[in-house]
């Protein structure tokens, strides 16, 4: 090779910027990615069980985990696990976990709007209304602006789970039979619920089995057919009230502000993706469940409250609607979408709302 041609190329590639004043080679900067010796690495925990967990969470854990392709890997850990349910929003905020999934309400986010986490009565009728809530009607703005007032925790992502009906070892078959009823349930449904003689009661997930068995409650109203079949709950109770006080359960995705900042753009992405892709799965697996345990379950018996009687209940969750706008003007604007949305589908008709 001649001393020209070689002065060429290496005038060529001083021009085209592969070579430093610093004298970094070309062949360092033009190498392929490297992917990093040691990934980033978070602990997830979820609101949910272990057999829970399989379906509502894990299938996008691990396809995430899969697709990050050793850039990042997330351990998911199960209901109480590291710590309480009730305590899972501050384990995040102080980076004790890095990242969690439930709703605001049972974690005792604090912020206004955590009372319309998990399940406001009657605020949705199915599943599909939880992701339209947030993403056309501006529930998703609301909670961006509540949780930005916050340190340390960013919202993420919102999503459907089940509807909440009651699982019992006592039949209820009119408004009445709720009197007395000691169930596990979430906070603010379990508030709403104390108007008809209901007594709440709040207990770690994994012993809410023993609470049956042994009497110590008399059921759930946690959850839908779906669950109650899939954790076990449906071998320990006999009964399954057919009217519900909301449609679909409504729970986020939540992270550590410094630690979601800290990732690189295109692993945000991808963990966008898992989210809906999670969202998504549960959407089908669920709108499946209820239908299919209800039919072919067999361990449950079917029970329902009429309708006309089943009123009672619906008009007080408006009254509680009200209650709960007077506590924030962002309670106010929410509530507001929520009967404004409500209307819509009345107006709208079947198959949005059926009368």
């Amino acid at each position: 090779m001649s001393d020209n041609s070689k002065f060429t190329k290496r005038q060529f590639i001083k021009r085209a910027g592969l070579v430093t004043a610093g004298g970094v080679s070309a062949s360092t900067l033009a190498a392929p990615y490297v992917k990093a010796q040691s990934p980033i690495r978070w602990r997830l925990q979820t609101y949910a069980g272990p057999a829970l967990a399989e379906h509502v969470v894990k299938p996008a854990i691990d396809a995430f985990n899969t697709a990050a392709n050793g850039e990042m890997v997330i351990e998911l850990f199960t209901a109480d696990q590291l710590v309480p349910q009730g305590e899972l929003f501050r384990a995040v905020q102080r980076g004790t976990i890095d990242a969690c999934q439930s709703d605001d309400d049972s974690m005792a986010s604090p912020v206004d709007v955590s009372v319309f986490g998990a399940y406001f009565p009657f605020a949705s009728r199915y599943g599909l209304d939880v992701p339209v809530l947030w993403n056309w009607y501006g529930l998703k703005e609301i909670w961006e602006e509540a949780y930005g007032e916050i340190e340390g925790v960013t919202w993420l992502s919102a999503g459907a789970w089940d509807p909440c009906n009651f699982v019992t070892t006592k039949p209820i078959r009119s408004v009445d039979d709720l009197n007395g009823l000691r169930v596990f349930t979430f906070p603010t449904g379990g508030r709403f619920l104390t108007r008809f003689g209901v007594v709440p009661v709040t207990l770690p997930w994994e012993d809410i089995e023993v609470a049956i068995q042994t009497g110590e409650i008399d059921g759930v109203a946690w959850c839908g057919a779906t669950e109650a079949y899939t954790v076990g709950w449906a071998d320990v109770t006999q009964y399954y009230l057919t009217n519900n006080i909301n449609g679909a359960w409504a729970g986020s995705f939540f992270a550590n502000t410094d630690r979601w900042n800290e990732l690189p753009e295109h692993l945000k992405t991808l963990f966008n993706m898992a989210m809906d892709s999670s969202h998504y799965y549960r959407q089908h697996w669920y709108w499946w469940g209820e239908a299919h345990y209800r039919t072919t379950g067999g361990k449950l018996e079917l029970t329902t409250i009429p309708e006309a009687e089943w009123k009672r209940v619906e008009d007080e969750a408006l009254a509680f609607w009200d209650e709960v706008a007077q506590e924030s003007e962002r309670s106010a604007r929410v509530v507001e979408i929520l009967k404004n949305y409500a209307e819509t589908m009345r107006n709208a008709g079947a198959p949005y709302r059926y009368t």
